[in-house]
């Protein structure tokens, strides 16, 4: 047998296993908002608007938080932006969840289920592998480990990445993201985060097995991990509030940063993206005048870095009730 038919035989399996667990919990019929070529969305989900999602049920809260209105403003903001035929084209993923009330979630979402190439965008998925490691008493995070960890978040040191993966393991990360408790990668919602490799040349590779990918993510996923950590759910609540602080005061200036702070720099941001390429990726919690919201973007695209910067402008009106603000484009710039 081939290896790309071994990868699919082992996809499926592990597919049919946990549809079995989703059918167990009633949740097979959540599904997720794809653009099609018509401009307009397909789904099948049977979730209601703003579902309470109090309790344990974290799988697939952010499903039952889908919102009809919020999605129809998140369409109507890639129109604006001129970014809706990259959606279509799968160029383009975005989710939003406004959890200023984090019981009560609204979440709307585009291609959030298509797994991508995120580039640095994963290295939340370390630190959650090595707080989730500490708890288990298998690595000690001192002042020096904290440290690391903030370089890697908040500056993107590769270096950095690559010395706490080792430490953590990369077949243990694996096992974390695919745990029971968290399904932060799930092959019944096309994987999730994804780290498969140092990042540095050479190293042993663990590719995701659905895409292949390195270090990849899907934005539903990546929202996922976000309301997790608010909500007190990754590791511990302790832990949560220290990953938290660690992902705040970011020290790169471009995409979701950059956007906000031209236009509101009161906002507070906590934050990972990634650039490699044409691959573009940005995701945080924003705090500002009493509201919360997460926010992803997963782009394919040299102009991916410009949109982010654009996008979380228009989020940011979508969560606040403004009428999405259009960036000037140059009438040549390619979508």
């Amino acid at each position: 047998m081939s290896k790309k038919r071994k990868l699919r035989s082992a996809a499926k399996k592990s597919f049919r296993s946990l549809r079995g667990v989703m059918l167990g919990a009633g949740l097979a019929a959540l599904t997720t908002p794809v653009m099609s070529a018509d401009g307009n969305l397909t789904r099948t989900s049977t979730a209601r608007p703003s579902a309470s999602v109090s309790g344990h049920g974290t799988y697939a809260a952010l499903r039952a938080a889908l919102n009809g209105d919020m999605q129809a403003a998140l369409e109507r903001s890639l129109q604006a932006l001129q970014l809706d035929r990259a959606a279509r084209n799968g160029r383009l993923a975005v989710a939003l969840v406004d959890i200023t009330d984090p019981e009560r979630p609204r979440m709307a979402q585009v291609n959030g289920d298509k797994m991508v190439y995120a580039a640095s965008l994963p290295k939340i998925a370390i630190l959650l592998g090595a707080f989730q490691k500490a708890a288990e008493r298998g690595l000690t995070l001192d002042t020096a480990a904290i440290d690391e960890l903030k370089q890697m978040i908040r500056k993107s040191s590769n270096a950095a990445a690559t010395d706490m993966l080792q430490k953590v393991g990369t077949q243990y990360l694996a096992g974390v993201l695919q745990s029971p408790r968290y399904r932060l990668y799930d092959p019944a919602l096309g994987g999730g985060l994804w780290v498969g490799k140092p990042y540095s040349a050479g190293g042993a590779s663990q590719r995701d097995p659905l895409h292949n990918i390195s270090h990849g993510a899907t934005a539903y996923q990546v929202a996922r991990f976000y309301y997790l950590l608010e909500t007190g759910r990754l590791v511990s609540p302790e832990a949560s509030r220290q990953m938290k602080e660690i992902m705040g005061s970011p020290e790169i200036h471009h995409k979701f940063v950059a956007g906000l702070e031209k236009t509101h720099p009161d906002s507070k941001i906590f934050r990972k993206s990634g650039s490699w390429r044409s691959y573009h990726a940005d995701s945080a919690i924003v705090e500002r005048d009493g509201r919360r919201y997460i926010a992803v973007g997963l782009a394919d695209d040299p102009n991916g870095g410009a949109w982010m910067s654009e996008l979380i402008v228009a989020m940011d009106d979508i969560v606040f009730g403004r009428p999405v603000r259009v960036a000037a484009r140059a009438a040549n710039q390619k979508t």
